[in-house]
């Protein structure tokens, strides 16, 4: 019986080693999914950041050494960055400069409210284990891969998950001043509550 034990447990132990190693994902069936036309301009505008795909965090830290990719404080005027299970707090400097701009413009319109930043860059690794709880992730390139895409939820503000109209229009009139001014594109994503804003490269 302790011999079984062992055996199985060896077994396990390899297989979970083993998994840690190979990718969740295959690049080449990944770069196949074609973005729908809504979404094709997103990826588009994050290719030519001439930033390659995040794979892993190795890769992140590669364009942080290079200077390409700048940590993001997780709190700032007009806005806040929830605790991170599938992304992380880094973007290029165009976007990090955007998002502490709708930061401030949110907070002063609004009289000092702040909104919420719910996804921020991923990584294919990132991505993947999103899928395994939320299966509307996206199969394919998501903007958020390279580094100039963030999310914000229009249902939590102040740190309190309800819906304020009042508080939502003020943000989508942020939004919408950057996108007239040529500075970003966005989506409103309803299955996940958030508005998906991508940082032109200007």
């Amino acid at each position: 019986m302790l011999k079984k034990l062992i055996f199985i447990f060896t077994v396990l132990f390899f297989t979970h080693a083993f998994s840690q190693q190979i990718p969740c994902y295959d690049l080449d069936q990944v770069l196949k999914v074609e973005p729908t036309p809504l979404y094709k301009p997103h990826i588009d505008a994050s290719r030519s950041y001439r930033i390659r795909i995040l794979k892993n965090v190795a890769t992140i830290q590669q364009y942080i050494n290079k200077g390409k990719l700048k940590s993001v404080n997780r709190k700032s005027r007009g806005y806040r960055i929830q605790n991170l299970e599938h992304s992380r707090p880094f973007l290029t400097g165009k976007a990090r400069i955007i998002l502490e701009k709708m930061g401030a413009r949110f907070a002063k319109e609004s009289a000092g409210h702040y909104f919420t930043v719910s996804s921020v860059t991923r990584t294919l690794e990132d991505q993947c284990r999103l899928r395994r709880v939320n299966p509307n992730a996206s199969l394919g390139i998501s903007a958020h891969n390279y580094g100039n895409a963030y999310d914000i939820s229009y249902v939590r503000f102040d740190g309190k998950l309800k819906k304020n109209p009042g508080l939502e229009k003020k943000l989508e009139e942020v939004l919408e001043f950057y996108r007239r001014l040529g500075r970003i594109l966005y989506i409103k994503e309803k299955q996940q509550a958030c508005y998906h804003i991508t940082v032109l490269n200007y």
